[in-house]
């Protein structure tokens, strides 16, 4: 059995981590399996959305396999940096294809640990079985996020939240991560795979091409000056106006037409 699973479903991708055994930690064998993955999704013109989740119910990611990693780093030198900047973590999905305008949601189903924080930050709608935790223990192993983390974190949570999340180096609970945006959602265990395809469909309800250009639009605003900010939201928002849905839409909403959304 592949230690990645790719499914598609319609219009949405479902990416599984398949590592029970290891919590469903990425060795180099998984990150490389899921480099691939994330390349279909993103070249795949059917499809719109994925999912990503992991197989079992003990973890989503436990983070970096560390029987397969930590000699590889401690062995490679200074330079080491600079030759994973193009590479990131998962499968460059932290940084290297990180840019895709295809939204991706995480679907928590476990502890998410080390570099599956990383890996769940990389993704834009994040919804948690309500008995997850998250655990920021590499601190403790004398390492911090490089692959995004600190980054997203800051971007995500705050500066204060970040400090606190990165230094202390403890874990927090599913609620914890909802009270500091961390998490979009908490929710039952049995209820977390219905929550995400709902999600999901209500995404897919709306055309592309502005969903697309909305999700762009966020990653392009994150962190500059707002008249940089304005001035982006508004070269993108207007730029979808020529789409002819826009006119089948506005024609149906006249007619009252269900299909043309709620307003």
């Amino acid at each position: 059995m592949s230690k990645v699973l790719y499914e598609k479903r319609g219009e949405i991708a479902y990416i599984t981590l398949n590592r029970p055994d290891k919590r469903n930690a990425i060795d180099t064998e998984t990150d490389e399996l899921l480099f691939e993955a994330w390349t279909a999704f993103v070249e795949d013109p059917e499809v719109r959305l994925a999912i990503l989740t992991g197989t079992g119910d003990k973890a989503f990611c436990a983070g970096a396999d560390l029987a397969d990693h930590v000699d590889s780093w401690l062995n490679a030198g200074p330079g080491l940096g600079r030759d994973v900047l193009d590479k990131g973590f998962a499968g460059r999905i932290t940084r290297g294809l990180h840019r895709t305008n295809k939204p991706i949601i995480a679907a928590l189903n476990g502890w998410v640990i080390g570099g599956g924080v990383e890996l769940a930050l990389a993704c834009d709608i994040r919804v948690a079985a309500d008995d997850v935790q998250f655990g920021f223990f590499h601190m403790q192993r004398g390492m911090h996020f490089g692959d995004g983390g600190i980054v997203r974190l800051v971007n995500t949570c705050g500066v204060g939240i970040a400090m606190e999340l990165e230094l202390m180096g403890e874990p927090i609970t599913a609620q914890r991560a909802k009270e500091i945006h961390l998490v979009n959602r908490v929710v039952p265990r049995e209820r977390l795979m219905a929550e995400v395809e709902d999600i999901a469909a209500k995404i897919l309800r709306n055309p592309r091409r502005a969903v697309e250009s909305a999700k762009e639009t966020i990653l392009d605003v994150v962190g500059r000056p707002l008249d940089d900010q304005l001035r982006l939201e508004c070269l993108n928002s207007y730029s979808v106006m020529d789409d002819p849905e826009i006119v089948e839409r506005k024609d149906a909403f006249l007619r009252r037409d269900p299909a043309a959304g709620r307003g």
